[in-house]
């Protein structure tokens, strides 16, 4: 993410490759290697646009506004972010987690929302707010405070904006400029709107407030967070030390207590809703029916073995139990509650078949149909076109390392195969389901964006992105290797899935650095672009290293029973499974079985520690990069998911834990931590660091002050990805090429 060349890196020339040797520096360098990086695309509501974020050649972390005019085939920037102000100012804490979150990155405009009438658009910006109506000079800027506001919303119709400012909830309208605080008690432990620590990290629900569709009414959640644990954290920075006092629900402790709340916009009358006697729950999704008068949200049990959709009726009051998914592991949370237009039906997602499926009810929790079958899984819903009666998704019907788009008739439930090239595609469609966005990629293919039809049929590149001369990785195809993805199976006939890098000039033995995370809800074995990771892999196999990746069981898009082996045994079958793989590799002739090394970040952290202390004789090096070493001090509902409660299943949480299997370590050992990670606690790291020292047992670290979970910044990227290189280096007898 940083750094200048000069021209003649960039530019090759028109009959030759300019062959360049990729170096880390580069990686992080304007322009990206990537190429035109096009983010958060959209098709306009009046379906006339398509618009994205996207960086500036100068500064690809610095996003702006750009548009694709559909009749006129023109792209052309929307709003430049320098035209709001000259500098950006500090973010909240709050919103500096809120980000962290959602995984957000960049500087600028990093969000937008459009108005209905695809008139006009809305970005927050930096705690503040700005209206740009399309054709106009300059934005307006409708929030100018003191306060942060964050989860700034426009209404379904257009009239309002609305936002929470200091643990409250206000509208402002947007004619008048008039604005109405709508809760009043938000202080201290009580917060209104806001979505508590575990929805945001674990369930990745970010708001607290949803408008009806006919904005009357507003619901919106209160958390009183008083029962939770504080806890005190140091935050480090370079020339300070920050002491947090936070509340952490970590395993086996209290959640917050939350409740849900009806508003009337007209009366300013708050209805509470009824959640039941049981005040142990979590509420992870809250939805309106089209109609207006009904609420529906989830209640998730404690154990989360037990999922229930309900109904709540805003005229009178009385309530319904729509369906109850159950499993004796955990049930999976999704996005894919769609309410109908007609009114009358739903579509919901589960894997009560052991893979996640789609099926129709009647807005009374009647089973029309199922819609999808067979074992493999749906991805998500893109589209629904009722006039069609077509239901389009994203899913992996045909190989599990690829994504594809589908459609499914709600008729007769039949599925077609709509994108063709093998590949990863992820899609966004027009409101009215017409068209749709491909944002399509491979492991070597950076992202390539087309307009097509809803039948497939491409209307135009919206971003082709080809690796031509002028483009920023064309001096670096030379060298360039395209990894083989297969399988394998194991000892006990399990098909696993692997992505294998080899040099392209093989010597006699190359060392390997396998690449992990190995949790639920992750995949890294899938033919598309890697971003920074799969360049950094291209820096390794260009350097003669053998890179490899094998997505062990409790991994993603393989079916709940392909998950559900790692329940209350944590760090057991997936380290079977990764040393499977280095059985694997040893088969190879070009493997130095005496030269595997194991890396991975957060929960590939954890497995990397597990690899080295329980498998020692199959890695001899390893790097774990912000790792969790105690399940014990990980948060409530991420964690009892998959090891149950503490309380009642401790001996799962000891064997699942590092620290007994710390003693066996062998070979060489560099931990890597955010000092200010407020997700996986640099605690993890510290706490493994006294205990290494306890046994006498050399290890290396390397710590990085102010740094959350992902550890961002251009030199910083640069500096981690050096030391983890560095490392392998060293202990591999890897001369600098």
């Amino acid at each position: 993410m940083l750094c200048s060349l000069s021209s003649s890196l960039v530019h090759a020339s028109e009959n030759t490759l300019d062959n360049q040797t990729l170096s880390i520096e580069r990686i992080f360098q304007s322009p990206a290697l990537q190429g035109s990086k096009k983010n958060k695309l959209k098709v306009s509501p009046d379906g006339k646009r398509v618009t994205f974020l996207q960086g500036k050649k100068d500064d690809y972390e610095r996003l702006d506004i750009w548009e694709y005019d559909i009749s006129s085939g023109k792209t052309q920037l929307l709003f430049d972010s320098n035209n709001l102000q000259s500098a950006p100012a500090e973010l909240s804490d709050e919103e500096k987690a809120r980000r962290e979150r959602m995984r957000l990155s960049g500087t600028g405009i990093v969000s937008y929302q459009w108005a209905k009438d695809g008139k006009s658009l809305l970005f927050p910006l930096d705690g503040d707010v700005f209206h740009y109506s399309l054709g106009a000079k300059k934005a307006k800027q409708l929030l100018d405070t003191q306060a942060f506001e964050t989860d700034i919303k426009l209404s379904p119709q257009g009239n309002f904006i609305s936002y929470v400012r200091e643990q409250n909830l206000f509208i402002q309208n947007m004619d008048s400029g008039r604005e109405t605080q709508l809760t009043f008690d938000g202080k201290d432990n009580i917060k209104n709107a806001m979505a508590e620590f575990v929805a945001q990290e674990e369930m990745k629900r970010m708001t607290g407030y949803w408008w009806s569709p006919d904005e009357k009414r507003i619901a919106f959640i209160q958390v009183d967070e008083s029962p939770v644990e504080q806890i005190t954290r140091s935050e480090i920075y370079a020339d300070s030390i920050k002491m947090i006092t936070q509340r952490y629900p970590s395993a086996g402790t209290n959640n917050v207590t939350v409740k849900l709340a009806i508003i009337e916009l007209a009366s300013n009358k708050v209805a509470w809703v009824d959640l039941g006697k049981e005040q142990d729950i979590y509420l992870p999704r809250v939805k309106w029916m089209a109609d207006s008068q009904h609420l529906t949200y989830q209640l998730q049990t404690r154990d989360q073995q037990s999922l229930s959709l309900n109904s709540y009726n805003v005229q009178n009051q009385t309530q319904t139990t729509l369906l109850t998914e159950t499993s004796d592991t955990w049930v999976n949370l999704h996005k894919d509650l769609r309410f109908l237009k007609d009114k009358k039906h739903f579509i919901w997602a589960s894997e009560r078949s052991g893979y996640k499926h789609l099926y129709l009810y009647k807005n009374n929790g009647e089973l029309v149909k199922q819609l999808t079958t067979g074992d493999w899984v749906v991805d998500k819903i893109a589209a629904i076109d009722e006039k069609k009666q077509l239901i389009y998704f994203t899913g992996a019907l045909d190989t599990p390392i690829e994504r594809h788009l589908y459609s499914v008739s709600l008729t007769n439930a039949t599925v077609k195969k709509i994108t063709k090239r093998s590949g990863t595609h992820a899609i966004s469609f027009s409101h009215d389901g017409s068209v749709y966005v491909d944002s399509f990629s491979t492991t070597n293919t950076p992202q390539q964006v087309s307009l097509h039809k809803a039948n497939g049929q491409e209307i135009t590149w919206l971003n082709e992105n080809k690796i031509s001369p002028s483009h920023p990785l064309y001096p670096f195809q030379q060298q360039w290797v395209k990894p083989e993805i297969s399988s394998f199976k194991t000892t006990d006939g399990t098909e696993l899935y692997y992505r294998l890098y080899k040099p392209k000039k093989l010597a006699d033995k190359h060392p390997v650095i396998v690449f992990t995370y190995g949790g639920p809800h992750a995949q890294l074995v899938k033919d598309s672009w890697q971003g920074n990771r799969g360049l950094l892999m291209q820096y390794w196999v260009n350097k003669g290293y053998v890179v490899f990746t094998v997505d062990n069981r409790g991994s993603n898009y393989r079916g709940h029973q392909f998950e559900a082996p790692i329940y209350k045994k944590m760090g057991q079958i997936e380290v079977q499974d990764q040393v499977e793989g280095v059985k694997f590799l040893r088969n190879l002739p070009y493997v130095d079985a005496n030269r595997i090394g194991i890396h991975g970040h957060s929960y590939g952290g954890y497995m990397a520690l597990m690899g080295m202390f329980k498998a020692g004789e199959y890695f001899q090096a390893g790097v774990a990069g912000a790792p969790v070493t105690d399940w014990a001090l990980y948060d409530t509902h991420y964690t009892e998911r998959y090891m149950g409660n503490p309380k009642t299943d401790s001996a799962a949480y000891v064997a699942s834990s590092v620290f007994p299997y710390a003693k066996d370590l062998k070979g060489k050992l560099l931990i890597y931590h955010g000092m200010a990670d407020d997700n996986v606690l640099f605690s993890h790291s510290t706490k493994l660091y006294k205990h290494l020292q306890d046994l006498a047992i050399p290890f290396e670290s390397m710590d990085y002050p102010g740094k959350k979970h992902s550890i961002r910044g251009k030199n910083t990227g640069i500096h981690m990805y050096k030391t983890i290189t560095n490392f392998f280096d060293n202990h591999f007898d890897m001369e600098e090429k």
